[in-house]
């Protein structure tokens, strides 16, 4: 019996693994008609940490479009994009 045991290959279980599926969620920005562009431009650099053309870029697309998707990443931190987005009333959205 122990001469058995002894070919048998040995299995380790690793505990730390991360077992979340990672699905990659996104912010959607939707247009209003209260903010100017000035706002949202600066919310989303304050929101996103991009730059000012990437900014005005992306308010312009929600101005012509009627939404944008403003960033993709984690949920965790597309809750905390939409939040920062949220401070000053934008409309948001999550979807995965």
């Amino acid at each position: 019996m122990e001469k058995e045991l002894e070919n048998k290959p040995i299995i380790e279980i690793d505990s730390a693994e991360e077992t979340t599926v990672g699905l990659e969620s996104r912010v959607i920005l939707f247009n209003d008609d209260w903010h100017t562009f000035d706002e949202v431009i600066n919310q989303l650099i304050k929101a996103i940490s991009c730059t000012f053309e990437k900014a005005r870029d992306y308010a312009f697309e929600v101005h012509v479009k009627g939404k944008s998707i403003v960033f993709n990443g984690s949920m965790k931190d597309c809750l905390t994009v939409s939040g920062v987005l949220e401070e000053i009333a934008l409309t948001t959205q999550i979807v995965t």
